[in-house]
């Protein structure tokens, strides 16, 4: 297994669309000044989070249950920041959707800049011909609220390819959260 670079990952965004839309270099300014950045990396993509958010609240006394998950655990919010209650985690969904080919195994990572803050982006695949906007969770470790910013960088996306093509890719398994957009919540 090889882990993928700048230069791949430019080729297979502009010829195969495997990162829509699609940032060719580091962006770390905007308009709006200073951002966390996102865009192509050394060996890597820096994703954005959109503007939707769900945010984990307890204020409906449910259990939460990865099997008979219960929406009435979140409350929705659109916004340019989310903040993260202590203790507690959000859902968010990239800007970025992406097409991943059958010869790669995606990884989603954290930033480090929201790391040192305490907010941890769960690792996460995306298998082998999965597509869709990737759903993030932040949990918030800290004891104080956190914001997490929209339109900005948010997690990294590391590609690997196998030395082989993979027999059973995540397409041909009819993956139940494959084509997914919005913030996708847990299904059985």
């Amino acid at each position: 297994m090889s882990i993928k670079s700048d230069k791949w990952i430019r080729r297979m965004a502009e010829q195969h669309g495997m990162i829509e839309p699609f940032e060719h270099g580091q962006v770390r300014e905007s308009e709006k000044g200073k951002v966390i950045s996102y865009g192509t990396s050394s060996y890597g993509y820096d994703v954005r989070c959109s503007d939707e958010f769900k945010i984990f609240t307890n204020i409906n006394s449910v259990i939460v249950d990865p099997k008979d998950f219960d929406s009435n655990s979140f409350v929705d919010v659109k916004s340019e920041v989310c903040i993260i209650p202590p203790n507690s985690f959000a859902l968010a969904r990239t800007v970025e959707f992406f097409r991943i080919p059958r010869e790669v195994l995606t990884i989603c990572l954290g930033k480090s800049t929201y790391a040192r803050c305490g907010i941890i982006v769960n690792v996460t695949p995306l298998e082998p011909e999965w597509e869709g906007h990737v759903t993030l969770e932040f949990s918030n470790t800290s004891p104080l609220p956190a914001k997490i910013y929209a339109n900005e960088g948010v997690a990294q996306m590391l590609f690997f390819s196998g030395d082989e093509i993979c027999a059973t890719s995540y397409k041909d398994r009819s993956g139940k959260y494959q084509g997914q957009t919005g913030v996708t919540l847990p299904k059985a």
